[in-house]
């Protein structure tokens, strides 16, 4: 857990998958503002054909102690199939993505898996380029790992606390940014970067 001021940042591990011979995790994560709580990406909802070959683990937040009740707007970086599993849990409360993301979805059939996406009473907000969630925290467009990538930006005080998603899959596509969303991340500076894949934040200090 972060700490910015009177806003956390808390990861929950809701799976893991194969990258090659290595299992790589999910993270979703919970902000704590005074204002509202916020769930980025929602996970993997079940095993399904389409994943298959990446053999995914789940651990669902059903088991974890996690109150679905108390999440008040949802955040989902990109639509990718681990992002956006579970979104249909969160039926009725507002989702923000960007609306390229939404689009690409539903020009490519090999996108996502559609009917995570498409699942009955999802409430989503699209919205176009940068867009104010709460007086301190921002939605960026950074794209990159898909064209309607988004991250949140976390301004309480200090350097930013990002939280990522798939801007990056691991702390060298930081250390060494080439993506335009990348560059985006590492020009505003921040204290710490959230990611999806890695269990802890990537930190400035580490360089």
């Amino acid at each position: 857990m972060t700490k910015t001021a009177a806003t956390t940042v808390t990861p929950y591990l809701v799976a893991d998958l194969l990258a090659g011979d290595v299992r790589m995790p999910v993270n979703v994560h919970v902000i704590d503002h005074p204002d509202a709580r916020i769930l980025i990406d929602t996970g993997i909802r079940a095993l399904h054909p389409a994943a298959a070959d990446m053999e995914p683990r789940l651990y669902p937040l059903s088991e974890q102690d996690f109150d679905f009740a108390s999440i008040d707007i949802v955040v989902n970086t990109h639509l990718h199939f681990d992002h956006c599993g579970n979104n249909h849990l969160f039926a009725g409360k507002p989702i923000y993505v960007q609306q390229r993301e939404l689009d690409d979805v539903h020009a490519n059939d090999d996108y996502t898996i559609r009917e995570w996406v498409d699942a009955p009473d999802i409430r989503y907000v699209p919205i176009e380029g940068e867009y104010r969630l709460l007086p301190d925290i921002r939605l960026v467009p950074a794209p990159g790992h898909s064209n309607g990538m988004q991250v949140v930006v976390i301004e309480t005080g200090g350097r930013p606390i990002i939280i990522g998603g798939d801007v990056a899959v691991w702390f060298g596509e930081l250390d060494k940014p080439s993506s335009e969303g990348q560059l985006k991340v590492r020009a505003m500076d921040p204290e710490l970067v959230w990611l999806t894949h890695v269990n802890q934040p990537w930190r400035r200090s580490q360089l």
